[in-house]
């Protein structure tokens, strides 16, 4: 319902908007920029849609053969222990633990359409163990937070449509919205440890945690220490093309040592990316039209100009103020905050500082609104307690950092 809100308000406020400067401002041609901008978004949006096809195909081809390997069941393993303290009211061998632990570890390899089904059955497992009905278990609120704060390893989406646009190199906002991720789990899991009186001092958790944060910390400690963009672009494309060339290996090495017919698995996710590429072509259609007329009217500026205006007078620096608009429709809709995305790269480009932002800030989070109403509707919770708290908080921690990140890395560019 909120999104139909959005939708809608992008429509009137853009039509309003360019009505006042019609009668009041003698704009004579305003209506026609917007008509434009109507029929050019839409175009690209249906373009970009069928431009991601090739790529989608080739990284849900590679996502298949991890997951028929067994590479999710892997890294789900290695979560289990942490899972055993973060949720201690479900039982060591209780269905939930591994829908939860394949739920997330496909979330983290960007396997959208395996993590959604396993998440519903999560939900519906938890639900066994919970005692009321209608209202939110504290299990069930722990699962949705880490669920929506979003813990990336694999953006593929993003770099797709970075690739798709002509950035130079697409991949360069990998290790950014890693820590940005990283940065919004840990945020959210802190408050949830804070309401649930979960002890993250625990030898288990705390050495999780530690040796997360340490390896997060110290590439952005040296990212930081090169203090030389053209040394921290080279380090940023190194490692980041060296660690996602080295998931592809791990993949395809790990399936062929099982004797899974990798060629075959390949196939058969590389169809499933197109129908996502040809699924997603009305949502980006129709977002990125309604936000192309809000946007060609007036109305974006006079938005963003009221932000500029606030942070201007802080003393801080105005660039990021261009990439908010996808940090405000991220929570909402990721149909929005992508269409916002594509839009800022249309404005500003996609390797500058603010398609750089867009980009991290896409990455960040998961969608909040969007995730409580689909889970928790599909197990008939009404009382959702403290969950959209939650989430709100962990989604402004990895905004925070997003902006702050895309300064260290992207600072020096316009």
């Amino acid at each position: 319902m909120a999104l139909n809100y959005i939708w809608v308000g992008f429509f009137l406020i853009a039509f309003v908007v360019g009505l006042i400067k019609l009668i009041f401002l003698g704009d004579v041609q305003i209506f026609s920029v917007m008509m434009k901008a109507l029929f050019e978004r839409s175009k690209l949006g249906f373009e970009l849609s069928l431009g991601l096809t090739g790529i989608l195909a080739l990284w849900m081809g590679i996502m298949k053969i991890g997951e028929r390997g067994g590479m999710i069941k892997i890294l789900a393993k290695a979560v289990s222990p942490l899972f055993s303290k973060l949720f201690p009211e479900v039982p060591k061998n209780h269905p939930a633990i591994g829908s939860m632990m394949m739920n997330i570890s496909a979330n983290m390899l960007g396997l959208d359409n395996a993590a959604t089904p396993l998440g519903l059955k999560a939900m519906n497992d938890l639900q066994e163990l919970n005692p009321k009905k209608d209202t939110a278990s504290n299990a069930q609120i722990m699962f949705l937070v880490l669920n929506t704060s979003g813990l990336t390893l694999i953006p593929v989406s993003i770099l797709a449509l970075r690739a798709m646009k002509g950035s130079a190199d697409p991949t360069d906002v990998f290790l950014p919205i890693l820590i940005a991720t990283f940065v919004s789990t840990l945020v959210g899991l802190i408050y949830m440890a804070i309401r649930q009186k979960i002890n993250l001092f625990n030898g288990v958790v705390l050495s999780y945690l530690v040796g997360t944060t340490a390896v997060i910390g110290g590439i952005s400690y040296y990212v930081a220490w090169l203090d030389d963009p053209e040394k921290v672009k080279i380090f940023t494309n190194l490692l980041s093309n060296i660690t996602l060339f080295s998931i592809i290996t791990i993949f395809i090495g790990v399936a062929f040592y099982k004797k899974i017919n990798v060629y075959d698995a390949f196939i058969e996710g590389a169809k499933d990316g197109f129908h996502v590429a040809v699924k997603i072509i009305p949502y980006l259609v129709a977002m990125l039209a309604a936000i192309g007329v809000f946007t060609a009217s007036g109305a974006m500026d006079y938005v963003l100009d009221l932000f500029r205006f606030i942070v201007a007078h802080l003393g801080m620096d105005t660039r990021f103020v261009d990439g908010l608009p996808t940090a405000f429709m991220k929570p909402l809709t990721g149909g929005g905050a992508r269409a916002a995305m594509v839009e800022s790269w249309v404005n500003h480009g996609v390797d500058g500082f603010v398609g750089h932002l867009t980009s991290i800030l896409q990455g960040s989070t998961e969608t909040t609104f969007y995730v409580l109403a689909v889970y928790f509707g599909s197990v008939g919770i009404k009382k959702t307690r403290y969950a959209a708290t939650a989430g709100i908080i962990a989604d402004i921690a990895g905004i925070i950092t997003a902006i702050l990140i895309t300064y260290l890395f992207f600072g020096n560019l316009n």
